[in-house]
């Protein structure tokens, strides 16, 4: 089996809105009431997995569930005409767009039984997110349904909070060898919770069926945590052999470090330091929350937000190491303005799955055609604008509710996934 890295990004849905509902997430709380443009950021989103096939990157997408999340409002007596417009605002949320958070997954060539797995994460922390797994679920059940390559587990249970691969990282020689792979977990960031718990962390890494000698468990630093990185992603990326991070990434740097080369003597760790960019610009301008990917030509290339580009200390730093000659030879700044206005960047948006393309259903994967077909239908069923004041309104649940009709008949795809 030849593994490939797929790149499924969440197609951004047509109820994005900026409603303030991430404790922790700087970008969100900054822009809490502001209007959203769910159908420019569709299109973000498209042109950004555009890139990626332009690039010879292999890419999928998943869908928006369905909103609002009346099933949900059920299960705590409500519907969405009787709702607070608080609750109302959780079952609205498009938040599932985010894939880095979808699940954990280890690839084939670092499990004992040989099979990729894919475990959904619970996402129990923030309420808005806490019940999407379930359609989570679905689709991946959907996408990977070959039980010869692939093994999908279902959430790890309260009370550990498990936010995906937002907060994992694999080094190896290569794709395809086996590799180290790291799970970052959180502990406290002052005002700000913790998202991804050890116990969770552990949890994954037993259902996996990973090799001990092989896995690795990281505490992020609460300077990270309180600084608004609730992710592991916005101060920390790897691929292959290669580690991009901030020097006040982890708790324990040097001890991280020195396992990290002890377990993995082939690792390259690019460490961009404090006194260079401060964290407050790192968390701004999402320079980790970038997609570090290896191109078919050969090279790695960064993936990342035009808000980099725009920080002086961040391009600046970025422009130096490519003089320097190391791994990372491009860097490739995308347009995803209005999900980083909501506190996720080029990251964010994809969940990364080494495996043979050929296993995953082709309704997941896209080339230009189909993208070009999605993107006639958000043109033309997506909300132009959202005010997150006027979510109360039952034209705008219809009007939320058709689009995903429309995008699940252009994808060939079941509406109730």
């Amino acid at each position: 089996m030849a593994l490939t890295e797929i790149n499924f990004d969440g197609l951004i849905g047509p109820s994005h809105n900026y409603a303030g509902l991430s404790l922790g997430n700087l970008a969100s709380a900054k822009n809490a009431g502001n209007v959203s443009q769910p159908r420019a950021a569709a299109l973000q989103g498209i042109e950004k997995m555009r890139a990626n096939v332009r690039l010879g990157l292999v890419q999928g997408v998943f869908l928006p569930q369905r909103r609002p999340d009346t099933g949900w409002l059920a299960r705590l007596g409500a519907t969405p005409e009787d709702a607070s417009l608080a609750l109302l605002a959780n079952a609205l949320s498009a938040s599932s767009m985010w894939a880095a958070n979808a699940a954990t997954v280890s690839p084939a060539a670092d499990t004992e039984d040989g099979r990729c797995h894919l475990t959904v994460a619970n996402l129990l922390t923030m309420p808005h997110r806490s019940h999407e797994w379930p359609e989570t679920l679905e689709q991946l059940r959907l996408a990977f349904s070959d039980e010869s390559a692939f093994a999908v587990h279902e959430p790890v249970p309260p009370p550990f909070g498990d936010e995906g691969a937002a907060n994992f990282m694999r080094i190896a020689p290569s794709h395809g060898e086996p590799g180290i792979e790291i799970f970052v977990y959180g502990k406290t960031g002052g005002a700000f919770p913790a998202r991804q718990h050890e116990e969770a962390s552990r949890a994954v890494a037993r259902l996996h069926r990973l090799e001990p000698d092989r896995t690795m468990f990281v505490e992020q630093s609460k300077a990270a945590v309180s600084g608004g990185a609730f992710h592991n992603d916005v101060v920390a990326v790897a691929n292959e052999n290669v580690l991009f991070c901030h020097g006040q990434a982890f708790a324990n740097r040097d001890g991280f470090f020195a396992e990290l080369r002890r377990a993995a003597p082939y690792a390259e760790i690019i460490e961009v330091p404090a006194t260079r960019v401060p964290l407050e610009d790192a968390v701004s301008s999402y320079l980790f929350n970038a997609q570090l990917v290896t191109l078919p030509a050969g090279g790695m290339a960064l993936i990342l937000p035009t808000e980099a580009q725009d920080n002086p200390r961040v391009w600046g730093w970025l422009e130096e190491m490519l003089v320097g000659n190391g791994p990372i030879r491009q860097l490739i700044p995308v347009d995803v303005r209005q999900s980083m206005a909501n506190g996720g960047g080029p990251a964010c948006l994809r969940l990364r799955v080494l495996c043979d393309p050929s296993y995953v259903d082709p309704r997941f994967l896209v080339d230009e055609g189909k993208l070009d077909a999605m993107a006639e239908t958000v043109a033309e069923y997506w909300p132009e604008e959202i005010d997150a004041g006027h979510l109360a309104d039952a034209a705008l649940w219809k009007e939320i509710r058709a689009a995903r009709t429309a995008l699940c008949e252009t994808m060939g795809l079941p509406e109730l996934i």
